[in-house]
C-alpha cells in the first residue's frame, strides 16, 4: 500500500520505518523535498522509501499519517492540499500543544474543541480518525514494548476509516482487543488533552516506554 506520513519529527520518522518494514511503499512529507531530516531518515529507511514535500505525500498515500506538530498541523494539512486528502483515512497523530511560554506546555485548544475536529471542520472530505497521540513514538510501532494489556485510542466519525486505521495499527502490533474505540472526533478532546497528564507521568517516572491499561470490574 502506498502511504504518506506527513512530519518529519520522531514520531513521523517512527511511524514511516515501521511502515517502511511492514512492506508499504512510504513517502515523508515536510514543507520543502529537500528537507535535512527527510534525507536524513531515506537514509535509514531504505527499501520502498522516498520524500518530498507534504503535497508529494499527500497525493502519493492511499491512507495518510498527519504526524506534524499541533500547532502547524492546519497549515501543514493545507499544504498538503484539500484535494490530496479527499476521500482518503487521515490518521491524525499530532496534539496542540503551545511551548511558547517555556518548558511547560499549554493547549492551543482544549476543553470544548480539540485539534483533531479542526482538522476534520477544515478538511471535511477526509476521513480523519484520531490515534496513537497518547504514546511514546517507539510504543506506537511496537507495543510489545510495554507489557501487559495497555490499549491504542481510536475516535473518528467514519467507522469504515476507524475500520482501516485498526488494521494498520494491528499491523503495527496492536491486537483488536486493544484497540478502544471512543466515539466521534469530539473524542479527541480528552486524549489530546491526557497529554498534559502523560508529561507529568514522563517526568514522575523517568521514562517514556509505558501506556494505559484498562482495569474493569
Amino acid at each position: 500500500m502506498r502511504i504518506g506520513v506527513l512530519g518529519t519529527g520522531m514520531a513521523g520518522r517512527a511511524i514511516g520505518s515501521r511502515l517502511v518494514e511492514l512492506g508499504h511503499e512510504i513517502r515523508l512529507g515536510a514543507r520543502s523535498a529537500g528537507n535535512p531530516g527527510s534525507l536524513d531518515w531515506l537514509r535509514q529507511a531504505g527499501g520502498s522509501a522516498s520524500a518530498g514535500t507534504f503535497a508529494d505525500a499527500a497525493s502519493f498515500g492511499e491512507r495518510i499519517f498527519n504526524c506534524t506538530a499541533g500547532m502547524h498541523s492546519l497549515d501543514a494539512l493545507g499544504a498538503a492540499g484539500a484535494e490530496n486528502l479527499a476521500g482518503k483515512l487521515l490518521v491524525d497523530v499530532s496534539n496542540p500543544l503551545d511551548y511558547s511560554g517555556g518548558a511547560l506546555p499549554s493547549f492551543a485548544v482544549s476543553n470544548t474543541d480539540s485539534l483533531g475536529e479542526q482538522i476534520q471542520r477544515a478538511f471535511p472530505d477526509a476521513r480523519v480518525v484520531k490515534s496513537l497521540n497518547t504514546m511514546n513514538n517507539a510504543v506506537m510501532v511496537k507495543p510489545a514494548l510495554v507489557p501487559g494489556e495497555h490499549v491504542v485510542f481510536v475516535c473518528g466519525n467514519d467507522a469504515t476509516a476507524k475500520q482501516e486505521a485498526a488494521d494498520l495499527l494491528g499491523q503495527f502490533g496492536w491486537p483488536d482487543e486493544r484497540i478502544l474505540d471512543l466515539g466521534d472526533i469530539s473524542a479527541a478532546r480528552g486524549t489530546e488533552m491526557y497529554l498534559a497528564l502523560w508529561l507529568r507521568l514522563w517526568g514522575a517516572i523517568d521514562a517514556t516506554h509505558f501506556n494505559i491499561a484498562i482495569a474493569r470490574a
